[in-house]
C-alpha cells in the first residue's frame, strides 16, 4: 500500500480553479504540495486521462446497493450502501434513516457508532429524516411513525459517538426552544415535509437550524401572500439548501432559480437514494408497500415520488448539461458546499493542501472512472446512469 507518492494528472480542480497539468504529493492520506511542475526523483503515479477532482460528499443517502437502511440498520448494511454509491463518486455520505420507529433510530445510532468508531470507508455520521415532520407534507413518510420529539428521541440526537447528526424535522412540530437544544447537542437541523409558514420558518431559523431538506419538495410553497418555507429558504443568506437533481423531483427553472438567489455556495447537490441505486433492481418494499422502479423515477402506490435512484455523478453531469452550469460550479456544490455545510471543510471537499486526498478521475463525459479514499485506490463496479 503506496502511502507516500505523487499523482500526475492532466487537469486538478484545486479550490476552484484548475492546474494544468497537476502534480499532487499524497502523504498519510492528506495532499501534501500541489505543483503543475513535474517533481523529480519522486515515486510518480499517472492518474490517467481526465480531470482529477474531490470527492463528492452526500447528506441524503437512504440507500443502495439493494439495501434500504431502515431494513438494514447494521455495519454490513451501511458497506452495500457506501459500495453502492462510492462507484459514482461519493466518498463521504450521511445515511439516512427515514421516519421509523424509536427501535430503528436506536439501531441506525449502533450501527453508525460502530462504523465511525472502526473508521468505516466513506461513513461520517447520520441523517435522521423525520420523524418530527408535518402530515400535511409527509410525502411517502408513513404517518404511523410521525411524532413530535420526546426525552427518548432526543437521548439518540444527543449521543457523541454518531459523527456529524443531521436531522430534519419541521417547525410548526418542534418548537424553537427545542431546535436550540438539539443545535447545543451538535446537532445541524434541517427543515423540510413542513407545512410551516414563512414566520414559524424564520423562528426556526433564529433558533439554530441551518439547512432545507430537498428545496421544493415536501415544504409549503412560495406565494404572493405567503412565502411558505421554499420562499423564506430562497430569502435567508446563511442556510443551505439541498437539490435533487434527477429530472423529476424539480423543474430544470426550479433549481436555476434555487442556485441564482442562494448562490452557489449555498446548495448542495444530494440524491435522497434508495435502495436500487447500483443495480438493476426493477422494485423494493417501502414500509411493506412496492414502490416500482420506472426508469430513472421511482413510485410509491400513492403516486408519490418515493426517493431516487440518483447518484452524485449523475448529479452533477445534469447540472452541467440541464442547467448550463459551468463545470467547476457543479462539482463544488457536490463536494466543497456539503462539507462547509458539515463544518468539515478544512479537511474534506476540495484538493488543497492539509486536506484529505479523497479524489475522483472523471473522463470527457463526466463519468467516474477512479476514486481514492484518503489517497489509496477504491475499486470500482461501473453501472453509469443518465437523467437528463
Amino acid at each position: 500500500m503506496v502511502e507516500n507518492y505523487w499523482l500526475a494528472c492532466e487537469a486538478a480542480l484545486i479550490g476552484r480553479d484548475w492546474v494544468r497539468p497537476a502534480f499532487l504529493h499524497i502523504c498519510d492520506g492528506r495532499i501534501e504540495q500541489v505543483s503543475s511542475q513535474r517533481p523529480k526523483g519522486q515515486p510518480l503515479v499517472e492518474a490517467g486521462a481526465g480531470l482529477l477532482v474531490p470527492g463528492f460528499i452526500d447528506v441524503q443517502v437512504n440507500g443502495g446497493g439493494g439495501v434500504l437502511l431502515n431494513d438494514n440498520p447494521s455495519l454490513q448494511g451501511l458497506r452495500k450502501i457506501f459500495a453502492a454509491h462510492s462507484q459514482f463518486g461519493t466518498t463521504a455520505m450521511l445515511p439516512t434513516l427515514i421516519t421509523d420507529s424509536l427501535e430503528s433510530m436506536r439501531s441506525t445510532a449502533d450501527a453508525i457508532a460502530e462504523a465511525v468508531a472502526t473508521g468505516e470507508p466513506g461513513i461520517i455520521g447520520v441523517h435522521f429524516e423525520g420523524p418530527h415532520m408535518s402530515v400535511a407534507k409527509r410525502g411517502v413518510h408513513s404517518p404511523q411513525y410521525l411524532r413530535s420529539i420526546s426525552q427518548a428521541e432526543m437521548a439518540v440526537f444527543a449521543r457523541q459517538d454518531l459523527g456529524l447528526k443531521v436531522i430534519t424535522v419541521a417547525p410548526e412540530v418542534v418548537s424553537p426552544h427545542q431546535i436550540s437544544e438539539l443545535v447545543a447537542m451538535g446537532v445541524r437541523v434541517c427543515l423540510g415535509h413542513s407545512n410551516a409558514n414563512a414566520r414559524q420558518v424564520q423562528a426556526a431559523l433564529r433558533a439554530g437550524a441551518s439547512g432545507f431538506t430537498h428545496l421544493y419538495n415536501g415544504m409549503s410553497a412560495l406565494t404572493s401572500r405567503e412565502p411558505g418555507m421554499v420562499g423564506t429558504a430562497l430569502a435567508d443568506e446563511d442556510s443551505w439548501c439541498g437539490l435533487i437533481l434527477d429530472g423529476h423531483h424539480l423543474h430544470p427553472l426550479s433549481a436555476k432559480l434555487a442556485i441564482r438567489a442562494k448562490g452557489m455556495d449555498k446548495i448542495m447537490l444530494v440524491t435522497d437514494a434508495m435502495p436500487p441505486v447500483g443495480t438493476n433492481d426493477a422494485e423494493f418494499s417501502f414500509y411493506g408497500e412496492k414502490v416500482i422502479r420506472s426508469g430513472s423515477k421511482l413510485m410509491a402506490p400513492s403516486g408519490s415520488l418515493a426517493g431516487s435512484v440518483l447518484d452524485m455523478a449523475g448529479a452533477v453531469r445534469y447540472a452541467v448539461k440541464c442547467l448550463d452550469l459551468p463545470l467547476e460550479d457543479a462539482l463544488l456544490m457536490a463536494s466543497q458546499c456539503p462539507a462547509a455545510f458539515l463544518g468539515i471543510q478544512d479537511s474534506y471537499g476540495s484538493l488543497q493542501v492539509g486536506r484529505r486526498a479523497d479524489m475522483l478521475l472523471l473522463d470527457k463525459q463526466l463519468q467516474v472512472q477512479h476514486v481514492w479514499l484518503a489517497g489509496q485506490p477504491w475499486s470500482l463496479e461501473k453501472n453509469n446512469h443518465e437523467y437528463c
